[in-house]
């Protein structure tokens, strides 16, 4: 390719090894280091994505990778994004921009190597531009039924003449067996890539371990660099809703806590939207699935979705629709964003069958809004202010917001205030709208603004009849985020053997 760049890549013996977060580890240490870094995924499939300034749609991961590099993400970082729609089905997005619909077998037997000429460009000029660029594969080399069709994996390795890191976590057990087995699988002009092998979220005393790194080390002639230690205080936004099963009605709520419920449709979208929430101090978040398990919480978060016709349909083939209806005319607050705010109006029109075959469907009624889906897709970073009253816009008028828009409809407002004023480049649009305790927007990224969420938290407890929150300060987001990039580059230095690392890459 005649790259520039040194490079280093990732690939695992799995899915959710832990590649992305070893990635934005690399990342961040290069960049300690004064090097210029970018990151590169050639492939994701993810329902949570990002708008980048020119207004390109690309996974998160990547994105989060580039902020541990200290640049802008840019989408030849992910030059294919593979957006699910449901029934087998994937949005294909290329250099930022839906190039249309296809079903898995479309897209692995008709489409996806015609996008290596992308690949292949995104990744030219990463190099030319930066002097390390670190690559992430997806799921494992060693599937033998994708091979001949892989774009993300040992082909971008020979693309880039990177050095392979194998990856295996070893807390979900066979990690030795599926090292052994992945290198076993390899194609003989493949093997020769694997210059490393990384363990993965251990727990336990490193000594006992040794004997099996000798084995592996002696079994496959590839050199262990080191065992990175089981870590919670950092993690990639989640690219698949999976994760969301293991967070259905945890925890309890206190009399210090707020409970905030986020509806867990099946096509969810962008859910990384709710983490600022999450870590709060007083905030107990959960996904709720059925309308049992909704109880009484304060506020009620209708989240974005990839197909917001079939899941307003879920909400109301489950009782979940009814049951928000019934406690937001009790007087609990509801939010919606993008398809959630698209559900909270009276109806959904999708003419052309943009995301189902349904023609209308019936929404929650509880804004006076209607929505009609349209073919142009709208990716955009905007800048903003609140514009109506209600909800806990009374407490924050003078706010600067900022995030992004994706979505595919045009929201017309009946008898009802628009909800914030929102700026793309010079010009100005209302977005959203506000009715009492209920508000909708198309702002992604909504809650990433600390004076909106403090000032949401804050009117939540005066509902409750607090004056004030019971924590103070509360949780930045920029500022935790750095703190958390340094905390991870330290444990990845000092669990590699980084010397060895830098000379597999030829870096000095």
């Amino acid at each position: 390719m005649g790259n520039r760049a040194k490079t280093v890549m990732f690939q695992g013996t799995s899915s959710n090894v832990g590649k992305s977060v070893l990635a934005a580890a690399f990342c961040r240490i290069f960049y300690q280091d004064g090097y210029k870094v970018a990151p590169f995924k050639a492939q994701n499939m993810a329902l949570n994505s990002f708008v980048t300034k020119d207004g390109g749609e690309m996974g998160r991961a990547q994105v989060v990778q580039a902020q541990a590099a200290g640049i802008e993400p840019e989408v030849v970082m992910n030059p294919v994004l593979l957006k699910p729609t449901g029934n087998s089905c994937s949005q294909v997005i290329v250099l930022g921009k839906p190039v249309g619909n296809l079903s898995a077998q479309e897209y692995h037997l008709k489409y996806n190597t015609t996008a290596l000429d992308v690949v292949q460009n995104s990744l030219e000029r990463l190099s030319r531009e930066n002097e390390i660029v670190v690559i992430e594969g997806a799921g494992s080399p060693a599937e033998v039924n994708l091979k001949d069709r892989d774009i993300v994996n040992m082909r971008v390795a020979k693309l880039a003449d990177a050095p392979v890191l194998l990856v295996a976590d070893i807390d979900r057990g066979g990690a030795l067996a599926s090292v052994v087995g992945t290198l076993e699988l390899l194609y003989s002009d493949e093997r020769p890539y694997v210059k490393g092998i990384v363990i993965n979220k251990f727990r336990g005393d490193i000594k006992l371990l040794q004997p099996a790194l000798d084995f592996l080390e002696e079994k496959t002639g590839v050199p262990v660099l080191g065992v990175v230690p089981y870590y919670t205080d950092f993690s990639i936004p989640e690219e698949d809703s999976v994760v969301l099963e293991e967070k259905q009605n945890l925890g309890a709520t206190g009399a210090e806590k707020l409970d905030i419920a986020v509806l867990s449709i099946p096509r969810i979208s962008n859910f990384t939207d709710f983490d600022p929430l999450a870590a709060e101090a007083d905030v107990n978040l959960r996904y709720v699935q059925d309308a049992a398990g909704l109880g009484k919480p304060d506020l009620i978060i209708l989240p974005g979705s990839k197909n917001t016709s079939e899941d307003l349909v879920f909400l109301w083939e489950t009782g979940l629709a009814r049951e928000v209806i019934r406690l937001a005319g009790a007087g609990t607050a509801v939010m919606g964003i993008c398809g959630g705010y698209q559900m909270l109006g009276r109806m959904i029109h999708d003419p052309d069958q943009t995301e189902s075959d349904r023609g209308s469907v019936a929404g929650l009624g509880l804004l006076d809004i209607e929505t009609t889906f349209l073919a142009e897709k709208v990716t955009l970073q905007v800048k903003g202010r609140v514009y109506g009253q209600g909800f806990c816009l009374d407490l924050c008028p003078a706010e600067e917001l900022e995030g992004y828009e994706i979505h595919m409809g045009r929201t017309e407002l009946g008898q009802v205030s628009p909800a914030l004023v929102l700026r793309r480049g010079d010009e100005e649009h209302l977005d959203g709208a506000v009715s009492g305790r209920v508000m909708g927007t198309y702002l992604h990224g909504i809650y990433d603004n600390d004076p909106f969420r403090h000032h949401l938290l804050t009117w939540l407890w005066q509902l409750q009849g607090k004056a004030e929150r019971p924590v103070q300060g509360g949780y930045s987001a920029r500022g935790e985020r750095e703190k958390a990039f340094n905390r991870l580059a330290d444990l990845v230095r000092s669990s590699l053997d980084m010397e060895k690392v830098r000379k597999i890459m030829g870096v000095s």
